[in-house]
Protein backbone atom coordinates (compact mmCIF):
# COMPACT_ATOMS: atom_id res chain seq x y z
CA UNK A 1 0.00 0.00 0.00
CA UNK A 2 2.77 2.35 0.96
CA UNK A 3 4.82 1.38 -2.07
CA UNK A 4 1.95 1.96 -4.45
CA UNK A 5 1.28 5.42 -3.02
CA UNK A 6 4.95 6.32 -3.21
CA UNK A 7 5.17 5.25 -6.84
CA UNK A 8 1.95 7.04 -7.81
CA UNK A 9 3.02 10.43 -6.51
CA UNK A 10 5.82 11.08 -9.02
CA UNK A 11 3.57 9.94 -11.87
CA UNK A 12 0.83 12.32 -10.76
CA UNK A 13 3.38 15.09 -10.40
CA UNK A 14 4.74 14.48 -13.91
CA UNK A 15 1.22 14.45 -15.38
CA UNK A 16 0.40 17.69 -13.57
CA UNK A 17 3.58 19.32 -14.85
CA UNK A 18 2.85 18.21 -18.43
CA UNK A 19 -0.69 19.60 -18.26
CA UNK A 20 0.58 22.80 -16.62
CA UNK A 21 2.96 23.51 -19.51
CA UNK A 22 0.23 22.89 -22.10
CA UNK A 23 -2.20 25.18 -20.24
CA UNK A 24 0.55 27.78 -19.96
CA UNK A 25 1.03 27.73 -23.74
CA UNK A 26 -2.68 28.39 -24.35
CA UNK A 27 -2.70 31.04 -21.63
CA UNK A 28 0.09 32.69 -23.60
CA UNK A 29 -1.85 32.43 -26.89
CA UNK A 30 -4.97 33.95 -25.34
CA UNK A 31 -2.96 36.73 -23.73
CA UNK A 32 -1.17 37.46 -26.98
CA UNK A 33 -4.50 38.43 -28.55
CA UNK A 34 -6.33 39.77 -25.50
CA UNK A 35 -3.83 41.99 -23.68
CA UNK A 36 -3.85 44.92 -26.17
CA UNK A 37 -7.64 45.00 -26.07
CA UNK A 38 -7.75 44.69 -22.27
CA UNK A 39 -5.53 47.77 -22.07
CA UNK A 40 -7.81 49.68 -24.48
CA UNK A 41 -10.96 48.60 -22.60
CA UNK A 42 -9.50 49.51 -19.20
CA UNK A 43 -8.37 52.95 -20.38
CA UNK A 44 -11.64 53.79 -22.16
CA UNK A 45 -13.55 52.38 -19.19
CA UNK A 46 -11.83 54.88 -16.89
CA UNK A 47 -12.62 57.71 -19.32
CA UNK A 48 -16.28 56.62 -19.35
CA UNK A 49 -16.33 56.61 -15.55
CA UNK A 50 -15.06 60.21 -15.59
CA UNK A 51 -17.67 61.09 -18.22
CA UNK A 52 -20.34 59.50 -16.06
CA UNK A 53 -19.42 61.14 -12.75
CA UNK A 54 -17.68 64.50 -13.15
CA UNK A 55 -19.72 64.97 -16.34
CA UNK A 56 -22.78 63.00 -17.49
CA UNK A 57 -23.53 60.61 -20.34
CA UNK A 58 -24.95 63.63 -22.18
CA UNK A 59 -21.96 65.88 -21.59
CA UNK A 60 -21.19 68.63 -19.05
CA UNK A 61 -23.77 69.77 -16.53
CA UNK A 62 -25.26 73.14 -17.50
CA UNK A 63 -26.36 75.12 -14.45
CA UNK A 64 -28.95 77.90 -14.48
CA UNK A 65 -30.77 80.06 -11.94
CA UNK A 66 -33.84 78.13 -10.75
CA UNK A 67 -37.15 79.65 -11.85
CA UNK A 68 -40.66 79.19 -10.53
CA UNK A 69 -42.20 80.03 -13.90
CA UNK A 70 -40.37 78.03 -16.58
CA UNK A 71 -41.28 78.56 -20.21
CA UNK A 72 -43.54 75.92 -21.79
CA UNK A 73 -41.58 72.87 -22.91
CA UNK A 74 -42.99 73.27 -26.40
CA UNK A 75 -41.32 76.70 -26.60
CA UNK A 76 -38.07 75.29 -25.20
CA UNK A 77 -38.18 72.48 -27.75
CA UNK A 78 -38.77 74.97 -30.59
CA UNK A 79 -35.75 76.97 -29.46
CA UNK A 80 -33.62 73.81 -29.38
CA UNK A 81 -34.75 72.77 -32.88
CA UNK A 82 -34.11 76.26 -34.25
CA UNK A 83 -30.51 76.12 -32.97
CA UNK A 84 -29.69 73.29 -35.40
CA UNK A 85 -30.43 73.92 -39.11
CA UNK A 86 -32.93 71.33 -40.29
CA UNK A 87 -33.13 69.87 -36.79
CA UNK A 88 -36.02 67.94 -35.23
CA UNK A 89 -36.37 67.30 -31.50
CA UNK A 90 -36.40 63.57 -30.83
CA UNK A 91 -35.97 63.54 -27.06
CA UNK A 92 -36.40 65.81 -24.07
CA UNK A 93 -34.36 65.10 -20.95
CA UNK A 94 -35.89 66.56 -17.82
CA UNK A 95 -33.05 67.63 -15.48
CA UNK A 96 -32.71 65.95 -12.11
CA UNK A 97 -32.50 69.29 -10.24
CA UNK A 98 -34.15 72.71 -10.87
CA UNK A 99 -30.76 74.45 -11.20
CA UNK A 100 -29.87 72.60 -14.40
CA UNK A 101 -30.80 73.36 -18.00
CA UNK A 102 -33.31 71.37 -20.01
CA UNK A 103 -31.61 69.07 -22.51
CA UNK A 104 -32.94 68.17 -25.93
CA UNK A 105 -31.57 65.70 -28.45
CA UNK A 106 -32.05 67.19 -31.88
CA UNK A 107 -31.57 65.01 -34.93
CA UNK A 108 -30.31 66.54 -38.17
CA UNK A 109 -28.72 65.42 -41.41
CA UNK A 110 -25.27 65.32 -39.78
CA UNK A 111 -26.38 63.27 -36.76
CA UNK A 112 -27.66 63.86 -33.24
CA UNK A 113 -26.99 67.10 -31.38
CA UNK A 114 -27.48 67.91 -27.69
CA UNK A 115 -28.94 71.34 -27.01
CA UNK A 116 -29.10 72.87 -23.51
CA UNK A 117 -31.91 75.39 -23.01
CA UNK A 118 -32.50 77.75 -20.08
CA UNK A 119 -36.05 76.98 -18.85
CA UNK A 120 -36.53 80.57 -17.73
CA UNK A 121 -36.26 82.29 -21.12
CA UNK A 122 -35.64 79.49 -23.73
CA UNK A 123 -32.14 80.83 -24.37
CA UNK A 124 -29.84 78.20 -25.86
CA UNK A 125 -26.90 77.79 -23.48
CA UNK A 126 -24.92 75.19 -25.45
CA UNK A 127 -25.21 72.90 -28.42
CA UNK A 128 -22.79 70.18 -29.53
CA UNK A 129 -22.72 66.93 -31.45
CA UNK A 130 -23.59 63.92 -29.33
CA UNK A 131 -20.61 62.00 -30.67
CA UNK A 132 -18.32 64.75 -29.30
CA UNK A 133 -19.36 64.00 -25.72
CA UNK A 134 -16.47 62.45 -23.76
CA UNK A 135 -18.54 59.48 -22.58
CA UNK A 136 -19.91 58.86 -26.07
CA UNK A 137 -16.47 59.03 -27.68
CA UNK A 138 -14.95 56.58 -25.19
CA UNK A 139 -18.02 54.34 -25.43
CA UNK A 140 -17.58 54.00 -29.20
CA UNK A 141 -14.00 52.85 -28.76
CA UNK A 142 -15.01 50.62 -25.87
CA UNK A 143 -17.74 48.96 -27.94
CA UNK A 144 -16.49 48.93 -31.53
CA UNK A 145 -12.92 50.32 -31.63
CA UNK A 146 -14.44 52.88 -34.05
CA UNK A 147 -14.60 50.05 -36.61
CA UNK A 148 -18.34 49.37 -36.61
CA UNK A 149 -19.49 45.75 -36.72
CA UNK A 150 -15.97 44.50 -37.46
CA UNK A 151 -14.66 46.13 -34.28
CA UNK A 152 -17.60 44.71 -32.33
CA UNK A 153 -16.74 41.20 -33.55
CA UNK A 154 -13.05 41.65 -32.69
CA UNK A 155 -13.93 42.70 -29.15
CA UNK A 156 -16.35 39.79 -28.84
CA UNK A 157 -13.50 37.43 -29.74
CA UNK A 158 -11.25 39.21 -27.25
CA UNK A 159 -13.83 38.90 -24.46
CA UNK A 160 -14.31 35.18 -25.15
CA UNK A 161 -10.56 34.60 -25.21
CA UNK A 162 -10.43 36.63 -22.02
CA UNK A 163 -12.56 33.93 -20.37
CA UNK A 164 -10.08 31.30 -21.61
CA UNK A 165 -7.25 33.47 -20.28
CA UNK A 166 -9.02 33.63 -16.93
CA UNK A 167 -9.68 29.88 -16.70
CA UNK A 168 -6.14 28.90 -17.70
CA UNK A 169 -4.71 31.52 -15.35
CA UNK A 170 -6.73 30.18 -12.43
CA UNK A 171 -5.52 26.65 -13.16
CA UNK A 172 -1.91 27.82 -13.14
CA UNK A 173 -2.44 29.77 -9.92
CA UNK A 174 -4.39 27.08 -8.06
CA UNK A 175 -2.31 25.77 -5.13
CA UNK A 176 -0.18 22.77 -6.10
CA UNK A 177 1.43 20.21 -3.82
CA UNK A 178 3.10 21.74 -0.82
CA UNK A 179 1.23 25.08 -0.97
CA UNK A 180 -2.05 25.94 0.73
CA UNK A 181 -4.81 28.22 -0.54
CA UNK A 182 -3.89 30.78 2.11
CA UNK A 183 -0.29 30.76 0.92
CA UNK A 184 -1.41 31.09 -2.71
CA UNK A 185 -3.47 34.16 -1.78
CA UNK A 186 -0.41 35.76 -0.18
CA UNK A 187 2.15 36.73 -2.83
CA UNK A 188 5.69 35.72 -1.89
CA UNK A 189 8.42 38.34 -1.70
CA UNK A 190 10.64 37.23 -4.55
CA UNK A 191 12.94 39.09 -6.90
CA UNK A 192 13.25 39.41 -10.64
CA UNK A 193 10.67 37.64 -12.77
CA UNK A 194 9.37 35.76 -9.70
CA UNK A 195 8.33 39.08 -8.15
CA UNK A 196 6.20 39.98 -11.17
CA UNK A 197 4.79 36.44 -11.41
CA UNK A 198 3.58 36.48 -7.81
CA UNK A 199 1.90 39.88 -8.20
CA UNK A 200 0.45 38.95 -11.61
CA UNK A 201 -1.06 35.69 -10.36
CA UNK A 202 -2.22 37.20 -7.07
CA UNK A 203 -4.01 40.14 -8.72
CA UNK A 204 -5.57 37.82 -11.32
CA UNK A 205 -6.85 35.46 -8.63
CA UNK A 206 -8.27 38.21 -6.43
CA UNK A 207 -10.14 39.82 -9.34
CA UNK A 208 -11.14 36.62 -11.15
CA UNK A 209 -14.82 36.76 -10.25
CA UNK A 210 -15.06 40.49 -10.99
CA UNK A 211 -13.27 39.98 -14.29
CA UNK A 212 -15.67 37.18 -15.27
CA UNK A 213 -18.63 39.45 -14.45
CA UNK A 214 -17.28 42.28 -16.60
CA UNK A 215 -16.52 39.93 -19.50
CA UNK A 216 -19.98 38.31 -19.46
CA UNK A 217 -21.90 41.57 -19.02
CA UNK A 218 -19.83 43.18 -21.77
CA UNK A 219 -20.39 40.21 -24.08
CA UNK A 220 -24.14 40.69 -23.68
CA UNK A 221 -23.85 43.92 -25.73
CA UNK A 222 -21.99 42.25 -28.61
CA UNK A 223 -23.49 41.58 -32.03
CA UNK A 224 -23.36 37.78 -32.23
CA UNK A 225 -23.33 36.18 -28.76
CA UNK A 226 -25.13 39.11 -27.14
CA UNK A 227 -27.77 40.20 -29.66
CA UNK A 228 -28.42 36.98 -31.58
CA UNK A 229 -28.01 34.36 -28.86
CA UNK A 230 -28.60 35.92 -25.45
CA UNK A 231 -30.73 39.02 -25.95
CA UNK A 232 -33.08 37.22 -28.34
CA UNK A 233 -33.99 34.77 -25.57
CA UNK A 234 -34.33 37.45 -22.90
CA UNK A 235 -36.37 40.03 -24.77
CA UNK A 236 -39.40 41.44 -22.98
CA UNK A 237 -42.19 39.26 -24.42
CA UNK A 238 -44.42 41.09 -26.89
CA UNK A 239 -47.21 38.81 -25.64
CA UNK A 240 -47.44 41.03 -22.56
CA UNK A 241 -48.50 43.82 -24.91
CA UNK A 242 -51.47 41.72 -26.02
CA UNK A 243 -54.42 43.76 -27.26
CA UNK A 244 -52.27 46.69 -28.38
CA UNK A 245 -51.58 47.42 -32.04
CA UNK A 246 -47.83 47.00 -32.53
CA UNK A 247 -45.46 48.70 -34.94
CA UNK A 248 -42.80 47.12 -37.12
CA UNK A 249 -40.33 49.38 -35.31
CA UNK A 250 -38.49 48.00 -32.27
CA UNK A 251 -37.71 49.78 -29.03
CA UNK A 252 -34.09 49.97 -30.23
CA UNK A 253 -35.23 52.62 -32.72
CA UNK A 254 -35.21 55.05 -29.78
CA UNK A 255 -31.45 54.60 -29.30
CA UNK A 256 -29.40 57.57 -30.48
CA UNK A 257 -26.41 56.32 -32.45
CA UNK A 258 -24.16 54.14 -30.28
CA UNK A 259 -25.81 55.32 -27.09
CA UNK A 260 -28.11 52.76 -25.48
CA UNK A 261 -31.08 54.84 -24.34
CA UNK A 262 -33.34 51.78 -24.13
CA UNK A 263 -33.09 48.99 -21.51
CA UNK A 264 -31.31 45.94 -22.96
CA UNK A 265 -34.26 43.59 -22.54
CA UNK A 266 -36.63 45.92 -24.47
CA UNK A 267 -34.48 46.62 -27.52
CA UNK A 268 -35.96 43.87 -29.69
CA UNK A 269 -39.56 44.30 -28.47
CA UNK A 270 -42.00 45.94 -30.96
CA UNK A 271 -43.25 49.43 -30.19
CA UNK A 272 -46.98 50.09 -29.62
CA UNK A 273 -48.72 52.53 -31.94
CA UNK A 274 -50.95 55.60 -31.60
CA UNK A 275 -54.20 56.00 -33.53
CA UNK A 276 -55.78 59.17 -34.81
CA UNK A 277 -59.55 58.75 -34.41
CA UNK A 278 -60.41 62.41 -34.94
CA UNK A 279 -62.07 61.93 -38.33
CA UNK A 280 -63.83 58.63 -37.69
CA UNK A 281 -67.09 60.25 -36.61
CA UNK A 282 -67.45 61.93 -39.99
CA UNK A 283 -66.96 58.65 -41.79
CA UNK A 284 -69.19 56.50 -39.61
CA UNK A 285 -72.95 56.39 -39.77
CA UNK A 286 -75.08 57.34 -36.79
CA UNK A 287 -75.79 53.68 -36.09
CA UNK A 288 -72.08 53.02 -35.82
CA UNK A 289 -71.50 55.76 -33.26
CA UNK A 290 -72.96 53.71 -30.45
CA UNK A 291 -70.23 51.14 -30.88
CA UNK A 292 -67.59 53.84 -30.55
CA UNK A 293 -68.48 54.89 -27.02
CA UNK A 294 -65.42 55.42 -24.90
CA UNK A 295 -63.21 55.98 -27.94
CA UNK A 296 -61.12 59.14 -27.59
CA UNK A 297 -61.96 61.90 -30.07
CA UNK A 298 -59.22 64.33 -29.15
CA UNK A 299 -58.05 66.36 -32.15
CA UNK A 300 -54.48 65.85 -33.42
CA UNK A 301 -51.95 67.95 -31.53
CA UNK A 302 -54.02 68.11 -28.33
CA UNK A 303 -51.32 66.12 -26.57
CA UNK A 304 -48.08 68.08 -26.19
CA UNK A 305 -44.68 67.66 -24.61
CA UNK A 306 -45.93 69.75 -21.69
CA UNK A 307 -48.94 67.51 -21.05
CA UNK A 308 -46.81 64.36 -21.29
CA UNK A 309 -44.23 65.81 -18.87
CA UNK A 310 -47.07 66.68 -16.49
CA UNK A 311 -48.37 63.12 -16.79
CA UNK A 312 -44.90 61.79 -15.95
CA UNK A 313 -44.92 63.71 -12.67
CA UNK A 314 -48.49 62.60 -11.90
CA UNK A 315 -47.62 58.91 -12.25
CA UNK A 316 -44.56 59.16 -10.04
CA UNK A 317 -41.52 59.79 -12.26
CA UNK A 318 -38.84 61.68 -10.36
CA UNK A 319 -35.32 62.93 -10.98
CA UNK A 320 -33.95 62.77 -14.51
CA UNK A 321 -36.64 61.63 -16.94
CA UNK A 322 -36.48 61.10 -20.70
CA UNK A 323 -39.39 61.71 -23.04
CA UNK A 324 -39.01 60.38 -26.57
CA UNK A 325 -41.10 62.17 -29.16
CA UNK A 326 -43.33 60.21 -31.58
CA UNK A 327 -41.29 59.10 -34.59
CA UNK A 328 -44.19 59.46 -37.03
CA UNK A 329 -47.98 59.71 -37.26
CA UNK A 330 -48.45 56.35 -35.54
CA UNK A 331 -45.63 56.78 -33.03
CA UNK A 332 -46.00 57.23 -29.30
CA UNK A 333 -44.58 59.45 -26.60
CA UNK A 334 -42.31 57.33 -24.41
CA UNK A 335 -41.52 58.33 -20.83
CA UNK A 336 -38.59 56.46 -19.31
CA UNK A 337 -36.13 56.43 -16.48
CA UNK A 338 -33.54 53.68 -16.09
CA UNK A 339 -30.14 53.18 -14.52
CA UNK A 340 -28.48 51.94 -17.74
CA UNK A 341 -28.98 55.40 -19.25
CA UNK A 342 -27.70 57.10 -16.11
CA UNK A 343 -31.12 58.47 -15.16
CA UNK A 344 -31.01 56.93 -11.69
CA UNK A 345 -28.79 54.80 -9.47
CA UNK A 346 -31.53 52.24 -8.80
CA UNK A 347 -31.93 49.56 -11.49
CA UNK A 348 -34.94 48.13 -9.64
CA UNK A 349 -36.80 51.38 -10.38
CA UNK A 350 -36.61 51.10 -14.18
CA UNK A 351 -39.83 52.29 -15.84
CA UNK A 352 -40.90 52.74 -19.46
CA UNK A 353 -44.35 54.20 -20.21
CA UNK A 354 -45.84 54.57 -23.70
CA UNK A 355 -48.47 57.29 -24.27
CA UNK A 356 -50.83 57.67 -27.23
CA UNK A 357 -49.87 60.90 -29.02
CA UNK A 358 -53.55 61.71 -29.82
CA UNK A 359 -55.45 60.82 -26.67
CA UNK A 360 -52.71 61.14 -24.05
CA UNK A 361 -53.73 57.78 -22.62
CA UNK A 362 -51.15 55.44 -21.13
CA UNK A 363 -50.96 52.49 -23.50
CA UNK A 364 -48.64 50.35 -21.42
CA UNK A 365 -46.13 50.52 -18.60
CA UNK A 366 -43.11 48.24 -18.37
CA UNK A 367 -41.22 48.11 -15.08
CA UNK A 368 -38.25 46.16 -13.72
CA UNK A 369 -40.61 43.60 -12.20
CA UNK A 370 -41.90 42.76 -15.70
CA UNK A 371 -38.45 41.82 -17.02
CA UNK A 372 -37.42 38.19 -17.32
CA UNK A 373 -34.54 36.80 -15.28
CA UNK A 374 -32.00 37.69 -17.98
CA UNK A 375 -33.43 41.19 -18.35
CA UNK A 376 -33.27 41.80 -14.61
CA UNK A 377 -29.69 40.52 -14.46
CA UNK A 378 -28.69 42.82 -17.31
CA UNK A 379 -30.49 45.86 -15.88
CA UNK A 380 -28.50 45.53 -12.67
CA UNK A 381 -25.36 44.15 -14.34
CA UNK A 382 -24.92 46.86 -16.96
CA UNK A 383 -25.57 49.59 -14.39
CA UNK A 384 -22.85 48.06 -12.22
CA UNK A 385 -20.57 47.61 -15.25
CA UNK A 386 -20.92 51.32 -16.15
CA UNK A 387 -20.54 52.60 -12.60
CA UNK A 388 -24.09 53.99 -12.45
CA UNK A 389 -24.95 52.83 -8.92
CA UNK A 390 -23.22 55.63 -7.03
CA UNK A 391 -19.78 56.89 -6.06
CA UNK A 392 -18.87 53.59 -4.42
CA UNK A 393 -19.47 51.88 -7.77
CA UNK A 394 -17.28 54.40 -9.60
CA UNK A 395 -14.41 53.97 -7.12
CA UNK A 396 -14.57 50.16 -7.29
CA UNK A 397 -14.67 50.20 -11.10
CA UNK A 398 -11.70 52.56 -11.27
CA UNK A 399 -9.80 50.21 -8.96
CA UNK A 400 -10.74 47.24 -11.13
CA UNK A 401 -9.64 49.03 -14.34
CA UNK A 402 -6.30 49.78 -12.68
CA UNK A 403 -6.00 46.10 -11.71
CA UNK A 404 -6.66 45.01 -15.32
CA UNK A 405 -3.94 47.38 -16.51
CA UNK A 406 -1.54 45.98 -13.93
CA UNK A 407 -2.27 42.33 -14.79
CA UNK A 408 -1.85 43.09 -18.50
CA UNK A 409 1.38 45.07 -18.15
CA UNK A 410 2.90 42.62 -15.64
CA UNK A 411 2.19 39.78 -18.07
CA UNK A 412 4.10 41.65 -20.78
CA UNK A 413 6.98 42.30 -18.36
CA UNK A 414 7.18 38.61 -17.41
CA UNK A 415 7.29 37.58 -21.07
CA UNK A 416 9.97 40.17 -21.84
CA UNK A 417 12.13 38.99 -18.94
CA UNK A 418 11.70 35.33 -19.90
CA UNK A 419 12.15 35.52 -23.65
CA UNK A 420 15.59 34.87 -25.11
CA UNK A 421 16.82 37.79 -27.17
CA UNK A 422 15.39 37.77 -30.67
CA UNK A 423 12.91 34.92 -30.00
CA UNK A 424 9.14 34.84 -29.58
CA UNK A 425 9.46 32.43 -26.67
CA UNK A 426 5.99 30.86 -26.49
CA UNK A 427 5.88 28.24 -23.70
CA UNK A 428 6.76 24.76 -25.05
CA UNK A 429 4.60 21.66 -24.88
CA UNK A 430 6.08 18.63 -23.12
CA UNK A 431 7.47 16.15 -25.61
CA UNK A 432 4.81 13.94 -27.24
CA UNK A 433 2.08 15.70 -25.22
CA UNK A 434 -1.56 14.69 -25.70
CA UNK A 435 -4.31 16.80 -24.14
CA UNK A 436 -6.60 14.97 -21.67
CA UNK A 437 -10.18 14.40 -22.83
CA UNK A 438 -11.53 16.50 -19.95
CA UNK A 439 -9.57 19.51 -21.16
CA UNK A 440 -10.77 19.03 -24.73
CA UNK A 441 -14.40 18.77 -23.59
CA UNK A 442 -14.12 21.99 -21.55
CA UNK A 443 -12.48 23.78 -24.49
CA UNK A 444 -15.20 22.53 -26.86
CA UNK A 445 -17.93 23.74 -24.47
CA UNK A 446 -16.42 27.24 -24.29
CA UNK A 447 -16.08 27.37 -28.09
CA UNK A 448 -19.70 26.30 -28.64
CA UNK A 449 -20.96 28.82 -26.08
CA UNK A 450 -19.07 31.66 -27.78
CA UNK A 451 -19.07 31.04 -31.56
CA UNK A 452 -16.68 33.80 -32.62
CA UNK A 453 -14.24 32.82 -29.89
CA UNK A 454 -14.53 29.21 -31.01
CA UNK A 455 -13.58 30.23 -34.55
CA UNK A 456 -10.54 32.11 -33.22
CA UNK A 457 -9.48 29.10 -31.12
CA UNK A 458 -9.71 26.86 -34.19
CA UNK A 459 -7.44 29.24 -36.09
CA UNK A 460 -4.92 29.27 -33.23
CA UNK A 461 -5.12 25.47 -32.97
CA UNK A 462 -4.55 25.04 -36.72
CA UNK A 463 -1.53 27.36 -36.69
CA UNK A 464 -0.18 25.58 -33.63
CA UNK A 465 -0.68 22.18 -35.25
CA UNK A 466 1.19 23.23 -38.39
CA UNK A 467 4.20 24.55 -36.46
CA UNK A 468 7.28 22.30 -36.60
CA UNK A 469 7.75 20.20 -33.47
CA UNK A 470 11.16 21.73 -32.86
CA UNK A 471 9.59 25.15 -32.15
CA UNK A 472 6.73 23.96 -29.96
CA UNK A 473 7.90 20.84 -28.07
CA UNK A 474 10.52 20.75 -25.35
CA UNK A 475 13.41 18.45 -26.29
CA UNK A 476 12.28 18.03 -29.91
CA UNK A 477 15.02 17.89 -32.51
Amino acid sequence: MTTASTEAAPADSRASSRLYRAVWRWHFYAGLFVVPFFIILACTGMIMLYGNSVQTMLGPRHFVAPTSTPAPLVAQADAAAAAIPGGTVSMYVQPSTPDQASLFIVTAADGAHIVAVNPADTAVIADYRQDSVLFNWASKIHGTLLLGDFGDHVLEIAAGLGIILLLTGLYMWWPKQGRTLKQALTPRLLTGRGFWRELHMGAGAYFAVVMLFFLISGLSWTGVWGTQLVQAWNTFPAGKLAGLPLSDAKHASMNHGDEKDVPWTLEQTPMPTSHDHSNMAGMAGMDDMAGMEGMDMSPPGAVTLDSVASLARQIGFQGQVRINMPADATGVFTISSDSTSGDSSNPFGDRTVHVDQYSGKVLTEIAFADYGIGGKAMAAGIALHQGNLGWWNIVLNLFFCAAILFVSVSGIIMWWMRRPKGRFAAPLYPRQYRAPWAVLVIALAVCLAFPLTGAAVLVFALVDFLLPRRVKEAGAA
